[in-house]
């Protein structure tokens, strides 16, 4: 394998979340204004970032952040997975590779780990909690080089959103961007499957 440390980004990436926060985030929507949009618009925005949706969605809508968070957190209760995931996981942690993660979300990314049962394969998760600035800024990659020693050249980011692949180049180690049909110019590859990991 091409790299001996992964750092993860989670929603998206190893988690198949957005068709369930966009379920969510439309019965919010319903909840607090009887308002009505394509499912499809949501998931777009929510993929691009919780607060671009809330800005072009739900602006003057008092409280909807916590209201919609509220609803989301009950899907996560049964998290899903990207087709692959806990293979690549397993695999990779299998000859001797480390698995971090960098998760927007706070310490509840940790009881989403354990229900989706890979909780085990990371050695360190970071979550909002640590209080680093949020990708595309370096400071959590940066924070895991250092304290781990990571070889910026045997490291790499993955991610399905541009901001992932910034966040890793900014910090000078490789990225690989995430996603079924789009490629990213900017990233050291691109990758349709998670299983292509361990091609």
């Amino acid at each position: 394998m091409e790299y001996e440390n992964y750092i993860w980004d989670l929603g998206g990436t190893l988690l198949d979340n957005y068709e369930s926060s966009s379920r969510a985030f439309a019965a919010a929507l319903w909840a607090k204004s009887e308002r009505v949009f394509l499912h499809e618009d949501i998931y777009d925005a929510l993929k691009i970032s919780t607060a671009h949706a809330v800005e072009t969605f739900a602006s003057d809508i008092p409280d909807f952040l916590s209201f919609y968070k509220q609803l989301e957190a009950e899907t996560l209760k049964q998290p899903i997975l990207f087709k692959g995931a806990e293979k690549v996981l397993s695999e990779l942690t299998a000859s001797g590779c480390k698995n971090f993660m960098i998760s927007h979300r706070n310490h509840q990314v940790m009881a989403i780990l354990a229900r989706a049962g890979i909780d085990q394969f990371f050695t360190e998760v970071v979550s909002s909690d640590n209080g680093f600035k949020r990708k595309p800024a370096p400071d959590s990659i940066l924070y895991l080089c250092q304290k781990y020693q990571l070889n910026p050249q045997k490291t790499v980011m993955i991610g399905d959103r541009p901001l992932d692949i910034e966040a890793g180049n900014a910090a000078g180690v490789a990225s690989i961007f995430f996603d079924a049909t789009k490629r990213n110019p900017d990233a050291s590859q691109s990758i349709k499957s998670l299983l292509d990991l361990l091609d």
